[in-house]
């Protein structure tokens, strides 16, 4: 299962762990999966590839009804304009999907972010130090 998470969703977070660097994504997608593990690499099961993940507390708990932790995970998908940026082709050449946020915006226990940068309005949005 997953959802697009809330802010009161990632209160259990640690860290962020990016499998890639992500400097020249304009984009990645987020998820809200649930998952057997705190920490860890999670199971991917998705087109595309796993760009990062998030890490919990030690203390984080599961959930009530399935037993299982919520952790985000961020991926892209090979249609995805980060895969595909001169591709004219490409559904995203303007706009992103509903679960995309500039990685710049991502933090653990912060939902990332819609961006000029991540909806290619054309606009330059600087890097955030």
């Amino acid at each position: 299962m997953s959802a697009i998470p809330q802010e009161g969703d990632l209160v259990q977070e640690a860290e962020v762990v990016w499998l890639e660097d992500t400097a020249d994504m304009d984009y990645v997608r987020q998820a809200l999966d649930k998952v057997g593990t705190r920490r860890g690499k999670p199971r991917y099961e998705r087109d595309g590839r796993l760009i990062g993940y998030s890490n919990l507390t030690p203390n984080a708990p599961r959930s009530a009804d399935s037993g299982l932790f919520a952790r985000r995970t961020f991926y892209l998908l090979p249609h995805d304009r980060p895969n595909r940026p001169d591709d004219p082709e490409c559904p995203y050449r303007v706009g992103s999907p509903l679960e995309a946020v500039d990685p710049r915006t991502i933090e653990a226990g912060k939902a990332g972010s819609k961006t000029p940068r991540s909806q290619a309005t054309g606009e330059i949005v600087p890097a955030r130090s």
